[in-house]
């Protein structure tokens, strides 16, 4: 949220600011918010490549593609630049710090990775070209959001995690499926089960995989689906009760 909420700023500077100094610092460092965010998008994608070194990439570039736009202001209005100058260091070095500080506290995406898709099963299998997938029945709340899905598991069962990560064409990175249980005692997520995998880019859909965790024992669980630089691309929240017998469940297709 502070990432859209930075945005959301952006969008009411556009209708404040328009006087033509105040709109000239808000037009440029709006360029330069663009471009950082283009840049930390595009980046990765030739490279083929993400982590820190990449966004410090991105960012190096950024800056001296900015740097190079304040030359040419200064040779197109020496006069009005000069006025304008600090105001524009000064807003884009506050927006590179705030750009840094969403990327190592983990509020930024882990663009250029997506999550297309996401779910917990009772059980899973490959055919084809397709996933198929035995689901419990959900209450409509569930569907909605509005409560945590709940799986009844008999002794013996296991769950899978099914996950489908978008990445662009020719990218190759590896993504974990982090199995954590929620700690009531000690009001903590414990990590129970970590599974990494590549994936490759360039589907549609997503590049799809799966874990599975045998034995969940009763409680809160959840599973993050996080980047090969511990950036978390998707979470997918459940309940475990524990039941004598296996419950129904509905055959799903996932593409």
């Amino acid at each position: 949220w502070p990432f859209l909420v930075l945005l959301a700023a952006f969008l009411l500077g556009n209708e404040v600011f328009r006087r033509y100094h105040a709109r000239l610092v808000f037009a440029s460092l709006l360029f330069f918010f663009a471009l950082y965010s283009y840049a930390v998008f595009v980046v990765p994608v030739f490279t083929k490549s993400i982590g820190v070194v990449m966004f410090i990439a991105s960012g190096v570039l950024a800056v001296a593609l900015f740097f190079l736009f304040l030359g040419l202001l200064k040779i197109l209005g020496r006069a009005r630049y000069r006025q304008s100058r600090w105001k524009l260091i000064g807003g884009a070095l506050a927006i590179a710090t705030a750009m840094n500080i969403f990327y190592f506290t983990g509020i930024l995406p882990p663009l250029p990775l997506a999550l297309a898709d996401a779910g917990v099963y009772q059980a899973i299998r490959h055919t084809g070209t397709v996933y198929v997938a035995q689901a419990e029945t959900e209450p409509w709340t569930a569907r909605l959001g509005l409560t945590q899905p709940a799986l009844h598991v008999a002794p013996g069962q296991k769950l899978v995690l099914y996950s489908a990560v978008f990445a662009p064409i020719k990218m190759t990175t590896r993504i974990t499926h982090r199995w954590q249980w929620w700690d009531v005692r000690t009001k903590h997520w414990n990590t129970q089960s970590v599974v990494s995998f590549e994936i490759s880019g360039g589907r549609e859909h997503g590049y799809r995989g799966y874990s599975v965790k045998s034995n969940p024992r009763p409680g809160g669980w959840r599973v993050n689906i996080d980047a090969e630089d511990g950036r978390l691309i998707g979470r997918v929240a459940f309940a475990v009760a524990s039941v004598a017998n296996p419950v129904e469940t509905t055959t799903r297709t996932l593409q």
